[in-house]
């Protein structure tokens, strides 16, 4: 197929986004992503406004296009939100969001963004579980499972979905949930972008305003004895209670590093206060900025460290456990790290998002344990080749580690092909409905699932 892409007469006359070629205003802003590793340059942008700009971008796509890329907040660190010579499909225009205080449901649009999102339910006293980092679109977030501060308490993202509308690979508009094609419903909890354009989203709500949050810091000198206290912290603590730890350069001395517990603790304030004083007691910490905030403010506290068009370069696995041995491969990994804005991260996967079946959503993810981020991050282009390295080296070498399974959104591009590690026994269930909704793979520029596996 060719990579110019002719738009009929007839959707041209009836779209009401923006529809973007080289050349066109606008158009070197909006093919960017948040990574600036990210550097492609689609044939054309199609930026909706509606569903049926949607469909109609979707039509021209599959008819001309050599590939279709589909961009939700654009976060990916995979870049996979940007075809070069395709049809980019971009719904960052799409700004809808409802929040229902009664029904406790929030409706929002494939645009909105978390920092979006938790404002408009905040307003009623609402939240539901979703990212860390505010700009992180809820899109591609929700269609990979969805870690997130309330994860403990009340699952991942995809455990508080209701219904997702969706433009499928021959232009349809269906709407998939437990009574709507459930089939289509169970797949898009997990199974990335394969099924079609996810238009909007339909979230169960929960009564959260307040919650106790934010970090306790201590030097890498004390790193073993606060990791181990991480462990036996996280092993007991309430579903209430989620604490993420990290591993980052000290900003006033990058060469000294730091170990972070960031905690959230969604319960009453009596609760939270007990749940939290071992924590901000033991050390004492170097640093403790624990306070109450409002729900929104928390999932700011990461923004700094993530700025758009900062280059990325990530490796994600799982841990079998929180071993010592681990720690001192990670802690040896900052001492030797190039850039002071990398790090590594450790997620909880325990309480509600482990008491959910393997089956019960693509998400396969559900054993008890800890998910392992490590985040190389670095401004200048002359230094990509070694910031690429650190990264790849320091997985391999907590490689013995590891369990063998991913997170898909943490996943570049070449992780992603790794299909038994990211959806496990649920693989070949993914691939029927694949068959069902997309035979012919038009929604490949993800990590996919391949029709005819």
């Amino acid at each position: 197929m060719s990579t110019t892409i002719e738009v009929p007469d007839e959707v041209r006359a009836s779209f009401t986004g923006d529809l973007i070629g080289p050349g066109d205003p606008g158009y070197e802003q909006f093919r960017r992503v948040h990574n600036g590793l990210i550097d492609r340059r689609p044939a054309l942008i199609a930026r909706c406004r509606t569903v049926p700009d949607i469909a109609d971008a979707v039509t021209v796509g599959r008819e001309q296009a050599t590939e279709i890329s589909v961009r939700g907040g654009g976060h990916n660190v995979a870049g996979l939100a940007v075809t070069d010579g395709g049809l980019m499909i971009d719904l960052a225009p799409m700004k809808g969001l409802r929040v229902d205080p009664e029904q406790r449901t929030i409706w929002a649009q494939a645009g909105v963004t978390w920092k979006e999102l938790n404002r408009a339910a905040a307003a009623h006293g609402l939240a539901t579980t979703g990212g860390v980092v505010s700009s992180t679109g809820i899109a591609g977030l929700t269609l990979g499972g969805g870690e997130g501060w309330l994860m403990g308490k009340y699952g991942l993202t995809i455990d508080n979905l209701l219904a997702v509308e969706v433009v499928t690979a021959d232009g349809r508009i269906v709407v998939a949930s437990a009574e709507d094609h459930p089939d289509l419903f169970w797949a898009l909890r997990g199974g990335g972008g394969n099924f079609g354009v996810a238009t909007s989203f339909l979230y169960r709500a929960h009564p959260v305003a307040t919650v106790y949050g934010g970090m306790v810091a201590h030097p890498a000198r004390r790193a073993r004895e606060a990791f181990g206290f991480y462990r036996e912290l996280t092993q007991g603590a309430p579903d209430e209670l989620t604490a993420y730890l990290s591993l980052f350069a000290n900003p006033d001395a990058p060469a000294e590093t730091m170990l972070a517990i960031v905690a959230c603790h969604c319960g009453e304030p009596a609760s939270a206060e007990a749940d939290l004083k071992p924590l901000r007691q033991f050390g004492p910490p170097a640093a403790d900025l624990i306070q109450p905030m409002p729900y929104p403010v928390i999932n700011t506290l990461n923004d700094a460290g993530y700025p758009r068009g900062a280059f990325n370069y990530w490796k994600s696995a799982f841990l079998s456990d929180l071993s010592d041995a681990s720690l001192e491969i990670m802690v040896d990994a900052m001492r030797r790290c190039p850039s002071p804005m990398s790090g590594l991260g450790i997620v909880p996967y325990l309480g509600a998002v482990a008491r959910v079946e393997v089956a019960a959503t693509a998400f396969a993810h559900r054993a008890p344990g800890y998910s392992l981020l490590i985040v190389s991050q670095w401004t200048d282009p002359l230094d990509t080749e070694q910031n690429i390295a650190w990264a790849r080296d320091t997985f391999e070498v907590l490689r013995p580690c590891m369990t063998g399974r991913s997170y898909i959104n943490n996943l570049i591009a070449e992780d992603g092909r790794k299909v038994d590690e990211v959806w496990g026994a649920n693989y070949q269930r993914l691939v029927g409905v694949k068959r069902r909704y997309d035979p012919d793979n038009i929604f490949r520029l993800n990590h996919n699932i391949d029709p005819s596996a």
